[in-house]
Protein backbone atom coordinates (compact mmCIF):
# COMPACT_ATOMS: atom_id res chain seq x y z
CA UNK A 1 0.00 0.00 0.00
CA UNK A 2 1.00 3.38 -0.70
CA UNK A 3 -0.20 6.19 1.70
CA UNK A 4 -1.52 9.43 -0.17
CA UNK A 5 -2.08 12.59 1.15
CA UNK A 6 -4.00 15.90 -0.47
CA UNK A 7 -3.56 18.67 1.75
CA UNK A 8 -6.28 20.75 0.92
CA UNK A 9 -5.39 24.14 2.03
CA UNK A 10 -7.31 27.16 2.72
CA UNK A 11 -6.53 30.12 0.17
CA UNK A 12 -7.97 33.39 1.92
CA UNK A 13 -7.09 37.20 0.71
CA UNK A 14 -6.90 37.88 5.00
CA UNK A 15 -4.16 35.73 5.04
CA UNK A 16 -0.59 36.89 3.01
CA UNK A 17 1.84 35.10 0.86
CA UNK A 18 4.52 35.67 3.47
CA UNK A 19 2.16 33.74 6.24
CA UNK A 20 0.43 30.99 3.83
CA UNK A 21 3.66 29.47 2.75
CA UNK A 22 5.59 28.74 5.80
CA UNK A 23 1.94 27.29 6.74
CA UNK A 24 2.11 24.85 4.10
CA UNK A 25 5.54 23.86 4.12
CA UNK A 26 5.21 23.04 7.64
CA UNK A 27 2.08 20.93 7.50
CA UNK A 28 3.78 19.23 4.16
CA UNK A 29 6.44 18.37 6.96
CA UNK A 30 3.86 17.20 9.58
CA UNK A 31 1.60 15.04 7.09
CA UNK A 32 4.95 13.53 5.68
CA UNK A 33 5.16 11.78 8.99
CA UNK A 34 2.39 8.66 7.98
CA UNK A 35 2.46 9.98 4.02
CA UNK A 36 4.54 8.01 0.79
CA UNK A 37 3.09 10.87 -0.73
CA UNK A 38 2.27 13.78 -0.64
CA UNK A 39 0.62 16.60 -2.43
CA UNK A 40 -0.80 20.73 -2.34
CA UNK A 41 -3.15 22.34 -4.73
CA UNK A 42 -2.55 24.77 -7.42
CA UNK A 43 -0.92 28.09 -7.04
CA UNK A 44 -1.88 27.83 -3.01
CA UNK A 45 0.81 30.19 -2.68
CA UNK A 46 -1.13 32.70 -3.84
CA UNK A 47 -4.70 31.47 -4.88
CA UNK A 48 -5.79 30.08 -8.04
CA UNK A 49 -7.46 32.82 -9.36
CA UNK A 50 -5.28 35.85 -8.77
CA UNK A 51 -3.42 35.51 -11.32
CA UNK A 52 -1.74 39.25 -11.22
CA UNK A 53 -0.76 38.24 -7.75
CA UNK A 54 0.82 35.36 -8.96
CA UNK A 55 2.73 36.64 -11.71
CA UNK A 56 3.77 39.44 -9.15
CA UNK A 57 5.01 36.46 -6.87
CA UNK A 58 6.65 34.58 -10.23
CA UNK A 59 10.22 32.73 -9.25
CA UNK A 60 12.57 31.01 -11.66
CA UNK A 61 12.78 27.14 -11.04
CA UNK A 62 15.63 27.12 -9.26
CA UNK A 63 13.91 30.07 -6.36
CA UNK A 64 13.18 29.99 -3.16
CA UNK A 65 9.74 28.27 -3.36
CA UNK A 66 11.06 24.99 -5.50
CA UNK A 67 13.90 25.01 -3.04
CA UNK A 68 11.94 24.78 0.15
CA UNK A 69 9.54 22.12 -1.14
CA UNK A 70 12.81 20.56 -2.38
CA UNK A 71 14.50 20.65 1.08
CA UNK A 72 10.76 19.48 2.96
CA UNK A 73 10.97 16.13 0.44
CA UNK A 74 14.40 15.57 1.55
CA UNK A 75 14.14 16.40 5.10
CA UNK A 76 11.19 14.05 5.51
CA UNK A 77 11.99 11.09 2.72
CA UNK A 78 8.87 11.54 0.97
CA UNK A 79 7.64 12.06 -2.45
CA UNK A 80 6.08 15.68 -2.60
CA UNK A 81 4.25 17.48 -5.33
CA UNK A 82 4.90 20.54 -4.73
CA UNK A 83 1.00 21.73 -6.03
CA UNK A 84 2.12 24.38 -8.91
CA UNK A 85 3.60 27.77 -9.03
CA UNK A 86 3.87 31.15 -11.34
CA UNK A 87 7.34 30.34 -12.78
CA UNK A 88 9.06 32.95 -14.90
CA UNK A 89 11.47 32.32 -17.31
CA UNK A 90 14.86 33.63 -17.92
CA UNK A 91 12.95 35.20 -21.52
CA UNK A 92 10.36 36.78 -19.34
CA UNK A 93 7.81 34.18 -19.61
CA UNK A 94 5.26 32.86 -17.30
CA UNK A 95 3.99 29.24 -16.77
CA UNK A 96 1.82 27.86 -14.49
CA UNK A 97 4.34 25.14 -13.51
CA UNK A 98 4.18 21.81 -11.12
CA UNK A 99 7.08 20.28 -9.91
CA UNK A 100 7.02 16.76 -8.64
CA UNK A 101 10.47 15.74 -5.73
CA UNK A 102 11.67 12.22 -4.68
CA UNK A 103 12.34 11.78 -1.02
CA UNK A 104 15.74 13.13 -1.96
CA UNK A 105 14.82 16.00 -2.96
CA UNK A 106 15.54 15.74 -6.33
CA UNK A 107 13.28 17.26 -9.35
CA UNK A 108 12.27 14.02 -11.03
CA UNK A 109 9.47 15.76 -12.77
CA UNK A 110 8.25 19.45 -14.03
CA UNK A 111 4.58 20.06 -15.83
CA UNK A 112 3.69 23.25 -17.14
CA UNK A 113 0.06 23.48 -17.28
CA UNK A 114 -1.14 23.16 -20.94
CA UNK A 115 -4.58 24.18 -20.66
CA UNK A 116 -5.02 27.72 -19.52
CA UNK A 117 -8.28 29.04 -18.25
CA UNK A 118 -10.13 32.02 -18.27
CA UNK A 119 -11.17 32.38 -22.12
CA UNK A 120 -10.61 35.87 -23.47
CA UNK A 121 -8.71 37.02 -20.09
CA UNK A 122 -7.41 35.57 -16.90
CA UNK A 123 -4.75 32.74 -16.71
CA UNK A 124 -4.92 32.63 -20.85
CA UNK A 125 -3.93 35.93 -21.48
CA UNK A 126 -1.59 36.42 -18.40
CA UNK A 127 0.44 33.19 -18.36
CA UNK A 128 2.38 30.93 -21.41
CA UNK A 129 1.04 27.27 -22.13
CA UNK A 130 3.21 24.19 -21.70
CA UNK A 131 2.83 21.77 -24.39
CA UNK A 132 4.34 18.80 -23.54
CA UNK A 133 2.83 16.02 -21.30
CA UNK A 134 5.36 14.83 -18.31
CA UNK A 135 5.17 11.43 -16.19
CA UNK A 136 7.56 9.91 -14.02
CA UNK A 137 8.24 6.50 -12.29
CA UNK A 138 6.78 7.21 -8.35
CA UNK A 139 5.69 5.00 -5.36
CA UNK A 140 2.32 4.74 -7.90
CA UNK A 141 3.71 3.42 -10.76
CA UNK A 142 3.91 5.28 -14.08
CA UNK A 143 2.37 8.72 -13.48
CA UNK A 144 1.77 11.65 -14.99
CA UNK A 145 0.56 15.40 -14.03
CA UNK A 146 -2.28 16.94 -14.85
CA UNK A 147 -3.09 20.46 -13.49
CA UNK A 148 -7.06 21.83 -13.09
CA UNK A 149 -8.62 22.94 -16.26
CA UNK A 150 -6.43 20.22 -18.03
CA UNK A 151 -9.42 18.03 -16.23
CA UNK A 152 -11.86 19.21 -18.99
CA UNK A 153 -9.75 17.75 -21.58
CA UNK A 154 -9.92 13.94 -21.90
CA UNK A 155 -7.30 13.72 -24.58
CA UNK A 156 -4.79 14.36 -22.26
CA UNK A 157 -5.34 11.55 -20.07
CA UNK A 158 -5.44 9.66 -23.25
CA UNK A 159 -1.80 11.09 -23.87
CA UNK A 160 -0.86 10.01 -20.62
CA UNK A 161 -2.24 6.21 -21.13
CA UNK A 162 -0.07 6.36 -24.32
CA UNK A 163 2.87 7.04 -22.49
CA UNK A 164 2.62 4.57 -20.31
CA UNK A 165 0.63 6.12 -16.68
CA UNK A 166 -1.22 4.39 -14.63
CA UNK A 167 -1.65 7.29 -12.28
CA UNK A 168 -2.27 11.04 -12.22
CA UNK A 169 -1.02 13.65 -9.68
CA UNK A 170 -3.28 17.00 -10.40
CA UNK A 171 -3.70 20.48 -8.46
CA UNK A 172 -6.22 22.32 -8.85
CA UNK A 173 -8.18 25.47 -7.71
CA UNK A 174 -12.01 24.63 -8.64
CA UNK A 175 -14.42 26.87 -7.62
CA UNK A 176 -17.54 25.96 -5.25
CA UNK A 177 -19.76 26.90 -8.43
CA UNK A 178 -18.56 24.05 -10.76
CA UNK A 179 -17.71 21.01 -7.83
CA UNK A 180 -19.99 19.26 -9.28
CA UNK A 181 -18.34 18.80 -12.87
CA UNK A 182 -15.10 18.78 -10.70
CA UNK A 183 -16.69 15.17 -8.91
CA UNK A 184 -17.64 13.80 -12.46
CA UNK A 185 -14.72 14.61 -14.43
CA UNK A 186 -12.35 13.26 -12.02
CA UNK A 187 -13.88 9.50 -11.72
CA UNK A 188 -14.63 9.88 -15.14
CA UNK A 189 -10.62 10.70 -16.40
CA UNK A 190 -10.12 7.44 -14.30
CA UNK A 191 -12.79 5.22 -15.54
CA UNK A 192 -12.02 5.63 -19.16
CA UNK A 193 -8.51 5.54 -18.82
CA UNK A 194 -8.25 2.76 -15.74
CA UNK A 195 -5.98 4.92 -13.39
CA UNK A 196 -5.52 5.99 -10.25
CA UNK A 197 -6.19 9.79 -9.66
CA UNK A 198 -5.74 12.06 -6.92
CA UNK A 199 -6.91 15.35 -7.07
CA UNK A 200 -5.95 18.27 -4.46
CA UNK A 201 -8.21 21.20 -4.53
CA UNK A 202 -8.32 24.24 -2.86
CA UNK A 203 -10.63 26.07 -0.28
CA UNK A 204 -11.54 29.54 0.72
CA UNK A 205 -12.19 32.57 -1.10
CA UNK A 206 -10.44 34.90 -3.03
CA UNK A 207 -9.89 37.14 -5.84
CA UNK A 208 -13.84 37.14 -5.41
CA UNK A 209 -13.79 33.27 -6.24
CA UNK A 210 -15.21 30.79 -4.18
CA UNK A 211 -12.99 27.17 -4.05
CA UNK A 212 -14.95 23.91 -3.59
CA UNK A 213 -12.34 22.18 -1.90
CA UNK A 214 -13.36 17.99 -2.85
CA UNK A 215 -10.35 16.85 -2.59
CA UNK A 216 -10.11 13.39 -4.26
CA UNK A 217 -8.29 9.94 -4.99
CA UNK A 218 -10.22 8.00 -7.08
CA UNK A 219 -8.79 4.21 -8.20
CA UNK A 220 -8.77 3.03 -11.47
CA UNK A 221 -12.22 1.05 -11.08
CA UNK A 222 -13.37 4.41 -10.36
CA UNK A 223 -13.95 3.84 -6.81
CA UNK A 224 -13.69 7.20 -4.36
CA UNK A 225 -10.90 5.90 -1.91
CA UNK A 226 -10.97 8.90 -0.07
CA UNK A 227 -12.91 12.68 -0.64
CA UNK A 228 -12.81 15.95 1.25
CA UNK A 229 -15.32 18.14 2.26
CA UNK A 230 -15.87 22.23 1.84
CA UNK A 231 -13.01 23.04 4.78
CA UNK A 232 -9.13 23.14 4.99
CA UNK A 233 -8.10 18.73 5.37
CA UNK A 234 -5.45 16.40 4.15
CA UNK A 235 -7.51 14.22 2.67
CA UNK A 236 -6.00 10.68 2.84
CA UNK A 237 -6.00 7.07 1.22
CA UNK A 238 -3.78 4.12 1.25
CA UNK A 239 -3.27 3.05 -2.43
CA UNK A 240 -3.40 -0.65 -3.73
CA UNK A 241 -1.29 -0.09 -6.63
CA UNK A 242 -1.78 -3.28 -7.67
CA UNK A 243 -5.54 -2.63 -8.56
CA UNK A 244 -4.77 -1.10 -11.68
CA UNK A 245 -2.79 -3.99 -13.58
CA UNK A 246 -5.35 -6.44 -12.56
CA UNK A 247 -8.42 -4.09 -13.53
CA UNK A 248 -6.86 -3.35 -16.74
CA UNK A 249 -6.04 -7.21 -16.83
CA UNK A 250 -9.54 -8.53 -16.13
CA UNK A 251 -11.30 -5.53 -17.93
CA UNK A 252 -8.77 -5.07 -21.23
CA UNK A 253 -11.32 -1.83 -22.53
CA UNK A 254 -7.95 0.21 -23.50
CA UNK A 255 -7.31 -2.78 -26.28
CA UNK A 256 -10.25 -1.91 -27.82
CA UNK A 257 -9.57 1.43 -28.62
CA UNK A 258 -9.93 2.60 -32.52
CA UNK A 259 -8.75 6.29 -32.58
Amino acid sequence: MTRVSLLQLRIDASEPVSERVPRALQWARSEAATADVVVLPELWHVGAFDIALARSNAEPINGPLVSSLAEVARDTATWLHGGSFCEVTDDGQHFNTSVLFDPEGNVVAVYRKIHLFGFSGGEATLMSAGDQLVTADTPLGHTGLATCYDLRFPELYRGLVDAGATSVLMASGWPTPRIAHWATLVRARAIENQMMIAACNEVGTHAGTVLGGRSVIVDARGEVLAEGGDAEEAVRADVDCDVTGQWRAQFPVLNDRVL
